[in-house]
């Protein structure tokens, strides 16, 4: 089961990338099931019912979130519909939706979990580990690939967890920070893992946003928000993962840059 995992999605711009990259991604490496975060596509910050759709009619199946999920609070008008929507299972206060979902591709069942982390995060979470160890638990025998969107700021966190729960799931896939990591590989027990599977959108800003906007706020203190520069040229990142159907394991995985000629 081939799986493609696109990094955090910023604005248009990066939901014209994955629009023109997915296609030919699917075909160069046969995948059978496309996820992207989606917790930046819509200006930058949180996911509005037209956004979801657009990424959904655009051949992603599954969306998950982050620590923006409330950044758009319409979000509460439709998440209980969105069936293809995986918002933090950890988080402290309902707000609908489900923090995993199950798909089924070709009689095989993939599970998606959503993990929100803690650290250098302002958001109320209940403890990542334990939250995610309970619905382990409560699978049981479940037989499904199973890959966790673990959204976080920290490396160590998230090279934790990929260590606590190596072997019983197929992937651990962080994202967040928005710069690709060069530390794809398969854990011990046969668990894909890579600490931050990047960004889609502009490339040559600073995390999808125009360059200028952001250092103004983060060097200089200017209270403007951040940008994004709709002509700038559109970059994805994602990874590619392979898992043995009748295992779960982790055959392959291995991140994907492109940037759109112009």
């Amino acid at each position: 089961m081939k799986i493609l995992f696109f990094g955090d999605v910023v604005g248009r711009v990066g939901r014209q990338a994955v629009k023109y990259f997915l296609p030919k991604l699917v075909e160069k490496y046969q995948v059978d099931f496309v996820i992207a975060n989606g917790e930046n596509v819509t200006h930058g910050k949180g996911l509005i019912e037209k956004h979801y759709n657009e990424l959904i009619d655009n051949g992603v199946d599954c969306i998950t979130l982050g620590n923006h999920y409330m950044s758009k609070d319409t979000i509460m008008d439709y998440i209980d519909d969105a069936t293809a929507l995986v918002r933090p299972l950890n988080l402290s206060k309902r707000i609908g939706g489900s923090g995993s979902v199950l798909f089924e591709v070709n009689g095989v069942k993939i599970r998606v979990t959503n993990i929100l982390g803690t650290a250098f995060m302002k958001e109320e979470v209940s403890s990542p580990y334990y939250s995610f160890k309970q619905l382990v638990d409560s699978l049981g025998d479940e037989d499904s690939i199973h890959i966790v969107d673990y959204h976080g700021e920290a490396t160590s966190e998230k090279i934790c967890f990929g260590y606590v729960f190596d072997g019983l799931v197929s992937a651990v896939v962080g994202t967040h920070t928005h710069v690709q990591t060069n530390d794809a590989h398969i854990l011990e027990n046969g668990t894909g893992f890579i600490c931050d599977a990047g960004m889609c959108g502009a490339y040559g800003g600073v995390l999808g946003f125009e360059k200028h906007s952001v250092m103004n706020k983060t060097l200089y203190g200017d209270k403007s928000r951040f940008e994004i520069d709709e002509n700038a040229t559109p970059m994805v990142n994602c990874v590619v993962i392979d898992v043995d159907e009748i295992s779960k394991k982790c055959r392959e995985i291995f991140p994907v840059t492109l940037v759109e000629k112009k």
